[in-house]
């Protein structure tokens, strides 16, 4: 049986459950947000070893039939309605969490891409960015800090062509509004704010000059490529996301055997069955190395360029369930 995680509603997940209904595959969709609200565990140390069992929906489900876990976009744990005070949810949500996190670890399955702390672990840019270039990755010369004094040298260094990211894509509120930071050019007028960097530290990064930039989904041992023509917008030229649907074409890529085999040393050095990676084409022809994301987006992907991504991730969740 194949367990997946994530929230009601992903669009994803909808497009991976039609091809395990189309393939026989006995699956449960459950997000953990639910628990301890709506779920319950029971874990019980018999034998020398964890046997749990998952209660939702009216169901019952031995957590040693899970094959395969697919931990796609879980949400936060919540308490139940009945915990009003906002200390007492919180303290309930964190005691949860743990658990969940203990639970995932004592669970002997496959997992995808990994487990909540793997993928924690291993979207940190500094983690990947240093595996990737011990792999032989062509990777953009990095600082990261949070002291406005390293700024200005490293800024000469790069011509006064750099650009600034966050640590982590975090969303966050400010007077009621939604924000989140995208790559940045880093210009002369914006050196005078440098003393922010103290509040938050920045990746600074020389700018890389882009014929194209890649997004490669690895799932398992198999690879798509997929172009991003991020270049003919002033809108998507520093980073993609902005209006990506609006201003952005996408292609099939071929990546050279050297970059694909890369691809798939990454993730197995990060121990992940599924990734994401950000890739630069320079107009020179070099590929350059920008990030992993362990749990990133590909819907959009397969929608443009028809790159039966779905399909590989329903394959490798039921390569160990018995045939039907």
């Amino acid at each position: 049986m194949i367990l997946i995680l994530s929230a009601k509603g992903d669009v994803s997940v909808k497009s991976v459950v039609a091809e395990l209904v189309e393939r026989g595959a006995e699956f449960l969709w459950w997000d953990p947000g639910d628990y301890p609200a709506e779920s319950v565990i029971s874990s019980r140390l018999t034998g020398g070893s964890w046997r749990h069992t998952l209660r939702v929906d009216g169901g019952e489900y031995d957590c040693s039939r899970f094959t395969a876990i697919w931990n796609r976009h879980p949400t936060h744990p919540h308490a139940p309605e009945s915990v009003t005070d906002g200390n007492h949810r919180r303290y309930v949500e964190k005691i949860a969490g743990i658990l969940l996190h203990g639970w995932e670890h004592t669970l002997d399955s496959r997992w995808l891409p990994a487990r909540t702390m793997d993928i924690l672990r291993t979207q940190n840019k500094l983690v990947n960015l240093g595996v990737a270039a011990s792999l032989g990755f062509t990777t953009p010369e990095t600082l990261v800090t949070n002291d406005d004094e390293d700024l200005i040298p490293f800024w000469e260094e790069a011509g006064g062509e750099l650009i600034a990211k966050e640590v982590e894509y975090v969303e966050f509120r400010v007077d009621g509004a939604d924000h989140s930071h995208y790559t940045t050019p880093v210009t002369r007028r914006r050196l005078t704010d440098r003393h922010r960097l103290a509040l938050s530290p920045a990746i600074l990064q020389p700018y890389v000059r882009k014929a194209v930039e890649l997004r490669v989904t690895v799932v398992g041992e198999r690879v798509f490529a997929a172009e991003i023509h991020s270049q003919g917008s002033r809108a998507t030229r520093y980073d993609y996301r902005h209006y990506e649907q609006t201003f952005s074409t996408y292609a099939i890529h071929e990546l050279p055997a050297e970059v694909e085999r890369r691809c798939l040393e990454l993730t197995a050095a990060l121990g992940l069955h599924f990734g994401c990676i950000d890739l630069i084409v320079t107009p020179e022809g070099e590929y350059v190395y920008l990030e992993i994301n362990p749990a990133g987006q590909w819907g959009w992907i397969e929608a443009t360029t028809g790159l039966p991504i779905a399909a590989a991730v329903a394959d490798w969740l039921i390569a160990a369930e018995p045939r039907r």
